[in-house]
């Protein structure tokens, strides 16, 4: 491979790779999609008459934050995998550069063999000694002669590894570059996505008065009260209380001190928090490192039958694992709810639970 096209490529990956990792909010903000905002009006639009028409708000207004929360998670996956890809980009630049000082210098010791057998009239000193009618120095001659030729097949070797290692970081880093380039368009797919559900859900909630926006409140409390009621009643879970393992006594401890900190979707404190951008957190204070979102943890962390539920496990909600609590004991978690709401303590059975998972297990 030519050295100054392999250098321009090391060049051009480390100066793209700059414009790549800038922060994502420098994407323009994307008008929010029109459809949940327009099938939304209809219904928000009036003010509504009563307890049912104000349920079907509430049952609206939820849909819309799960499917952002969905959408968050989607980012966030994209996120951590652009990150990744973008220092995996770094390194093999960083090869490519080394690796073509190495194949200059690796040139320089193969020319001065050439120049040094070219003025002993194409033999190296070895071959001469060799010629010679001294016996001793004959016999060295012959050592120093195979000396000599172990040491251009090094030379030689050792150049061609190296050219082929410097093809290997330049398809690598293409290949890399591709990657990141497709988590780029996914952090921009999945940040419309956000916006637009988030946007439809406050725009709903605005055009409420002050007493039906407190209507509201009132019945997302008493939907989440009795769906925490049936789960205990159901013996769901065999000790509501249960003992902590040493790491997950540390994750509740961070979980509690974030209490009253905002919701931000993508947010991993230390001010404000998205769902999994706590408990990934928590369970870092708890010196175990997990997955960054609620799907990937349930995905990837072992799983735990409800049953066998102790404080520090994750419980992950929904079927699209698109949100996740930190079991604290006595039925409750402590988790991130949703734009608009901020770090709290919460009943275990007030969402819909897909399963439970143990990070230290």
């Amino acid at each position: 491979m030519n050295r100054r096209h392999c250098a321009a490529a090391a060049i051009t990956l480390v100066c793209a790779l700059t414009l790549l990792t800038a922060p994502a909010q420098a994407i323009a903000a994307p008008v929010p999609d029109p459809s949940p905002s327009s099938s939304s009006r209809s219904s928000a639009s009036l003010p509504p008459s009563s307890e049912k028409d104000l349920e079907k708000v509430r049952e609206q207004i939820d849909t819309l934050y799960r499917k952002a929360g969905a959408a968050t998670d989607a980012y966030n996956l994209a996120e951590e995998q652009t990150e990744k890809q973008s220092g995996e980009i770094v390194k093999l630049a960083k090869a490519i550069v080394d690796g073509q000082a190495r194949i200059a210098a690796l040139k320089d010791r193969a020319g001065a063999q050439a120049r040094e057998q070219y003025r002993n009239g194409g033999l190296p000193p070895g071959a001469q000694l060799v010629l010679s009618d001294d016996p001793q120095l004959f016999l060295d001659g012959i050592n120093r002669f195979r000396q000599s030729q172990q040491a251009s097949k090094s030379v030689l070797a050792e150049l061609n590894r190296t050219q082929e290692d410097l093809r290997t970081y330049t398809q690598d880093a293409s290949a890399n570059w591709a990657k990141l380039e497709k988590n780029r368009l996914k952090q921009a797919q999945a940040k419309k996505k956000i916006n637009a559900q988030i946007a439809a859900a406050e725009k709903i909630e605005s055009q409420l008065a002050e007493k039906e926006r407190e209507r509201l409140r009132r019945l997302e409390e008493q939907a989440e009260s009795q769906a925490q009621s049936a789960w205990l009643s159901s013996e769901a879970v065999k000790d509501i209380g249960g003992e902590a393992s040493a790491g997950g006594r540390a994750a509740i401890a961070f979980a509690t001190a974030q209490i009253g900190k905002p919701y931000v979707w993508g947010a991993e404190g230390p001010d404000s928090y998205d769902c999994s951008g706590l408990t990934s957190k928590a369970w870092a204070a708890g010196d175990r490192t997990i997955p960054r979102t609620s799907q990937e943890q349930w995905r990837l962390l072992p799983r735990i039958d409800i049953r066998d539920m102790r404080p520090g496990d994750l419980i992950i909600y929904h079927r699209d694992a698109s949100h996740v609590g930190i079991y604290v004991g006595d039925g409750a978690i402590i988790h991130s709810p949703r734009p608009g709401r901020n770090v709290t303590l919460a009943g275990a059975g007030s969402m819909e639970i897909l399963g439970v998972v143990r990070p230290d297990k």
